[in-house]
């Protein structure tokens, strides 16, 4: 018998809403080596949005956006700019999911409704978590076709760079806030916290911030939980919360198997990461000791490298996707770390307090 108290099967789908939903499908696409497989939108007899699914491995993101004047989320991507809306989790049973998340404090944002079309049906329901950001409970147990009823199948094929499945997402949340969803996600999901880092851990000259991990009852669905600290200047979360509008999801981790090909991949597709000072190479191996890779690879590539009791991991961040300085991506390759890198936490901040510095924000 299961002992986890909310039992999660996976992170469904990382839903966005954004200001043109066909270009963010195109460049995630052509970018990210994802496929476009489905589409729903004003051919397919939804009116008030458009929709397209992307895939690569066990990675889903949705891309969906407003239609007509007046859409509910036309006013929030004006607030936040394009923006993850809704982590969802695949679940054994949406009602139980619900009524229990409502039971436990959970605010509801749609009750359990069903999907349904020709292929069968999927049943549904959302709760908020903080910010704009929902959870919503997806169970296609009765469904065979693709992703969603009336998801028209598409076959725009990228070219997969790898990506395996979604590694993380986190979290940020204003001032005096972290403890209040740390609570939040045990006493509604039945997470637990895996780790804590205070501004001890994560800080620079400048700026500093504190992180709890939380992760569920199965250790398949990880939310660090970031919030600011004092510093002398603005930290990278007060940036955040001043151009996103609020709590919103910083990043997205998403795991690969071979980081190298990976990044490199990216990389010559245009995609721009954070750099770490060549110096940092340097006293890696007196840091983290023997690793399978080629060290000078890593350095060129810019991708950083932590060790715990159970392995090390290796791991490069983007500058951001959007053109506020707000959500990015982490490429993450674990070879038996279960950590989060906090050995690079240092160099790391730098890096970006190097990049708020030439955008003035700092």
């Amino acid at each position: 018998m299961s002992t986890d108290p909310f039992p999660i099967r996976r992170v469904d789908h990382i839903r966005h809403y954004v200001g043109n939903a066909r270009l963010a499908a195109y460049y995630y696409q052509n970018v990210f080596g994802f496929s476009v497989t489905g589409y729903h939108g004003l051919e397919t007899g939804l009116r008030h949005e458009v929709d397209y699914i992307l895939e690569q491995s066990g990675v889903r993101l949705l891309f969906s956006a407003p239609l007509r004047p007046g859409h509910p989320m036309a006013s929030k991507i004006a607030e936040h700019g394009d923006f993850v809306r809704d982590i969802a989790f695949e679940v054994d049973d949406v009602d139980w999911a619900f009524a229990e998340a409502v039971k436990r404090g959970a605010q509801p944002e749609k009750e359990p409704y069903w999907l349904a079309d020709e292929d069968g049906r999927v049943r549904l329901a959302a709760i908020h978590t903080y910010g704009d950001t929902l959870h919503s409970f997806v169970n296609r147990d009765e469904f065979r076709g693709h992703f969603l009823p009336r998801f028209r199948r598409l076959n725009l094929a990228g070219d997969p760079i790898g990506l395996v499945e979604v590694d993380h997402c986190v979290g940020n949340v204003e001032l005096g806030r972290m403890n209040y969803w740390v609570n939040w996600y045990e006493e509604v999901l039945g997470f637990r916290q895996l780790v804590s880092f205070d501004d001890k851990d994560i800080s620079t000259e400048y700026t500093a911030l504190m992180s709890k991990v939380m992760a569920d009852g199965a250790g398949r669905v990880k939310f660090p939980i970031n919030e600011p600290a004092e510093g002398r200047r603005k930290s990278q979360i007060d940036e955040y919360l001043e151009f996103f509008g609020g709590a919103g999801v910083q990043h997205v981790a998403l795991r690969t198997d071979d980081i190298v090909h990976t990044v490199s991949r990216l990389r010559a597709r245009g995609v721009e990461f954070l750099r770490v000072p060549a110096a940092y190479y340097d006293t890696l191996p007196d840091r983290v000791g023997p690793i399978d890779e080629d060290l000078s690879e890593l350095a060129e590539l810019g991708i950083l490298v932590d060790r715990d009791d159970e392995g090390y991991l290796l791991q490069i961040f983007t500058k951001p996707v959007t053109d506020r300085p707000t959500l990015f991506y982490e490429i993450i390759h674990r070879k038996g770390a279960t950590s989060f890198g906090k050995g690079n936490f240092k160099a790391l901040f730098e890096a970006i307090e190097r990049e708020q510095e030439v955008r003035g924000t700092l």
